[in-house]
């Protein structure tokens, strides 16, 4: 009998040693471990420990219209894509200006979107400044 429980002892006596090892871990460990990820800062506000990147829409600075129209607005304006009026066409712009209150008008409907026009016409970083001097261009108005 003694012969068992000397070899159920070391087994007992190695989890034992193990237990107290993962035990001693500290508390500031564990909230190491535990910290989240990642922070989320909003632009604006004190993140602290944390370097904003500023957005081009926003603090960065003015973007090149010209590059905003390629990539935001020639898919669908370029071609006329389901009923958007074609980069170009002055007249279907000017007509739906005088629909919508004119130029601000159209810039307001390209903020909020307009039938399959998603808001801000996927450029969800441009200013309003930056839409109206893409309307500008693209309508000729």
């Amino acid at each position: 009998m003694n012969q068992i429980k000397k070899r159920l002892a070391l087994p007992a006596v190695m989890l034992a040693l193990w237990a107290l090892g993962a035990q001693a871990t500290t508390d500031d460990d564990l909230a190491k471990r535990l910290a989240p990820v990642g922070q989320v800062c909003v632009q604006g506000q004190e993140c602290k420990g944390m370097e904003v990147a500023s957005t081009a829409g926003g603090a960065g600075g003015a973007k090149n219209i010209d590059e905003v129209i390629t990539k935001h607005c020639n898919a669908c304006h370029g071609p006329g894509l389901l009923g958007a009026p074609k980069i170009g066409d002055t007249a279907a712009w000017k007509e739906r200006a005088d629909h919508q209150g004119g130029l601000d008008g159209i810039l307001a409907k390209a903020i909020t979107g307009l039938n399959a026009m998603p808001p801000r016409g996927t450029c969800a970083d441009c200013s309003d400044d930056e839409l109206k001097q893409a309307i500008q261009k693209m309508s000729g108005l």
